[in-house]
């Protein structure tokens, strides 16, 4: 089974264009990243994990949640740090920082299989799109999974921004 891998954030996205860019892209399963699968706001409401499993649905997009793969805590209090000291506003980040990164592949990354997740998939599947909630995919940890498998299995990435 040869896959496309794409990322996507909410940030930036209504709720029309947001599925849009997903069908456009022929995504056939989507896979939730967040350590918390809701998003503050009316206008990011789509994104709650109720809703938007069920607006997925309705495309025809399957739905798999990696809990495993959301930075932990004690992580993103990393980010939070980094954030504070350059004086960048969460939705402005435009890259991550490197206690982040670091803290990211000790917790989680490193202990990731990247069979695990290709063995959850559907034997049809051809484009699957990692999500969590930043704009920008190099201020995400989305990035760094979606490298993690492309240097794995030789996976095409593209990242779908708004």
């Amino acid at each position: 089974m040869k896959i496309k891998i794409v990322t996507i954030g909410v940030y930036g996205f209504d709720e029309t264009s947001f599925f849009d860019a997903l069908c456009k892209a022929d995504v056939d399963t989507f896979c939730d990243i967040r350590s918390r699968r809701g998003v503050r706001g009316a206008t990011y409401a789509f994104a709650n994990s109720k809703r938007l499993q069920a607006r997925l649905a309705e495309f025809g997009i399957r739905y798999i949640y990696r809990k495993d793969l959301g930075p932990t805590k004690t992580v993103r209090e990393k980010q939070a740090a980094a954030d504070k000291a350059t004086k960048t506003a969460k939705r402005k980040r435009t890259e991550l920082g490197e206690a982040f990164i670091e803290a990211y592949h000790t917790e989680c990354l490193d202990a990731f299989e990247p069979q695990s997740l290709i063995d959850e998939l559907e034997s049809d599947a051809q484009v699957v799109a990692l999500f969590c909630v930043e704009t920008a995919p190099e201020a995400c940890h989305r990035s760094l999974v979606a490298g993690k498998l492309a240097k794995t299995y030789d996976l095409e990435v593209e990242d779908i921004l708004p």
